[in-house]
Formats: structure tokens, C-alpha cells, sequence
């Protein structure tokens, strides 16, 4: 930890490391925000046009908020999305990791677990 306070930038190898992290939940967004979109497309008829108008409208509510709910889970996964992108031209530009308040380097913890992150736990907890 102590050799960590002196460092002003993560290494190249270091980078290297969290790429590939970012890399994968990055492939795994795409394919999770593939997956809402093509149930939001495939939501449009459920075979139910035959079944009694009450029980119609009844889906016909849980219907739309599904489809509201889906589409508050692809925008999250497109922010999310973003967010790796800019993560990953961060370390292209080797300023990964440094907190955005502080200056600081990142716990690499914290970076493992939320990999997007620009602030260190100190600057978040100030917020």
C-alpha cells in the first residue's frame, strides 16, 4: 500500500490488467443491452389478442411497465456502456485510475469492482 501512495500513474502493466477487465464487462454489457432490445422488440405480441378483455387489460398495464422498465435498463446499460468506453480511452491515455478530485491513485479495489470509476473512496464519500 505504501509503494502505492508514491505512484502518480498505474503501470503499463497495470493498465494492461484492467483492460482486459473493462474489456469483458464490456462484452458482456453489449450483449446483456442486446438481449433487453430484442426483448423490447419481440414484447409487441404475446399471442393473448384471443383471451377476455379484462384479463387484456390487466396485461395491457403490466405490458407497459415492462416495457418501461426495460427501457430504463437499456439506457442504464448504455450509460454503463459509456462509461467502460471512456474508461478504456482513459487508459489509453494513461490517466486511468487517477481520482478526478484528488489527483490520487484509485484503490485498485475499487477499481477492480467498479472499473468505470473516477473518484476515489475519499472524493465519493465528500460528494
Amino acid at each position: 500500500m505504501a509503494e502505492q501512495a508514491d505512484k502518480i500513474r498505474y503501470s503499463d502493466e497495470e493498465l494492461a490488467e484492467f483492460k482486459e477487465l473493462i474489456q469483458e464487462k464490456m462484452d458482456k454489457a453489449l450483449k446483456d443491452l442486446e438481449l433487453l432490445k430484442e426483448n423490447f422488440a419481440n414484447d409487441k405480441n404475446n399471442g393473448t389478442d384471443d383471451t377476455s378483455p379484462t384479463f387484456k387489460a390487466f396485461e395491457e398495464g403490466s405490458d407497459t411497465m415492462s416495457k418501461e422498465a426495460n427501457s430504463q435498463l437499456a439506457a442504464r446499460q448504455e450509460k454503463f456502456i459509456r462509461d467502460l468506453k471512456n474508461a478504456l480511452l482513459r487508459i489509453e491515455n494513461k490517466t486511468y485510475g487517477i481520482c478526478r478530485v484528488t489527483g490520487k491513485l484509485i484503490n485498485k479495489e475499487r477499481l477492480r469492482l467498479v472499473p468505470h470509476a473516477t473518484l476515489s473512496i475519499e472524493a465519493k464519500n465528500r460528494q
